[in-house]
């Protein structure tokens, strides 16, 4: 399974990426564990603010670049109303995707 998450970060800021484990991935990020990106490091995160599951990692990553080239009132209008994953990537993407809650990104 691969995720698709937003985060976020002090000062306020989103980030947004893929992983297979995204309470690892948040362990990094926050430099308890090495790997974090450079912008988490200069950014540490809050929390997570959204997240979605997919079977494949083209699929993941598809979500993440698209996600990435939205504007920040895009991508805040995304995390409170998921419905909005249709109007803005298609049914043809949307449909591979499962919005789970931040609480669930350690189970």
């Amino acid at each position: 399974m691969y995720y698709v998450y937003i985060l976020r970060c002090s000062g306020d800021r989103l980030y947004t990426g893929i992983t297979t484990d995204p309470e690892r991935r948040l362990r990094e990020h926050s430099g308890l564990d090495a790997g974090g990106a450079r912008f988490t490091r200069a950014n540490p995160p809050e929390r997570f603010e959204a997240l979605w599951s997919t079977d494949t990692r083209s699929r993941a990553q598809s979500l993440e670049y698209r996600i990435k080239h939205l504007t920040r009132s895009r991508k805040t209008a995304l995390i409170e109303d998921n419905s909005l994953m249709e109007k803005y990537f298609g049914a043809e993407l949307s449909a591979f995707f499962t919005r789970l809650s931040p609480a669930d990104a350690g189970k």
